[in-house]
């Protein structure tokens, strides 16, 4: 399907990952490439498949979701590809090594069905990326247990008022459109100013501009 968000779908449950093939296939802009039963698959795949967005298992045999995430995220030629984990628990050690291994955010699995495509688009997109139920405990777990590895930043002084307006709604889990809505921007001018504070806070992606945001006091659990 031409133009469409091509995924990856990744899990070791034969009849929940065909469902899971079958939802995300009866959306016209998105489309599955390929699936994968194991760890080591789901990297072996990616890196055939070139997806846009990988749905991935966190508990999987022959190496699991987290380590193939954290493969996915290291390889310089998957730079576009963005891993949207599914958990079957609100908050959890494996959830909090999936994020730091480089997922670009994660969802439950008793997510509705829309919701699911909404945020496989919205993971695209580089929008919302957290289940909003889960991501004020996300952080604060992160920040109760912190260990090494980006985002790395000497505080958030150096940011212009907007981008840390934008940083701060960014933080609450706005997407583009209700950002520019709020400060009356173009959505343009809204990504533009996402690009700067991904660069000045040396981070990969959105999930890591909400850790800096809270790291940096910004906001408070």
């Amino acid at each position: 399907m031409s133009g469409a968000v091509r995924v990856l779908v990744a899990d070791d449950q034969n009849l929940f990952r065909e469902s899971l093939a079958l939802l995300i296939n009866s959306g016209e802009d998105l489309t599955v490439v390929a699936e994968a039963t194991t760890g080591e698959d789901a990297f072996a795949q990616t890196v055939a498949q070139r997806p846009d967005v990988v749905l991935m298992d966190i508990r999987m045999p022959g190496g699991d979701g987290i380590e193939a995430t954290r493969r996915i995220s290291a390889e310089p030629g998957l730079a576009a590809t963005r891993v949207l984990v599914l958990s079957m628990f609100e908050l959890d050690e494996y959830v909090y090594s999936a994020l730091r291994a480089g997922a670009s955010g994660f969802l439950l699995k008793d997510a509705r069905p829309a919701e699911l495509l909404d945020a496989v688009r919205r993971t695209h997109a580089g929008d919302s990326l957290f289940a909003p139920s889960i991501m004020t405990r996300l952080v604060e777990h992160y920040l109760d247990r912190p260990t090494p590895g980006p985002p790395c930043t000497a505080g958030l002084g150096h940011l212009t008022p907007r981008e840390t307006d934008i940083l701060l709604l960014v933080a609450q889990g706005r997407s583009n459109d209700e950002i520019a809505q709020d400060l009356v921007l173009s959505v343009k001018t809204v990504k533009t100013h996402i690009g700067n504070l991904l660069a000045k806070l040396q981070a990969r992606d959105r999930a890591q501009l909400v850790i800096a945001a809270y790291q940096g006091g910004l906001v408070v659990p």
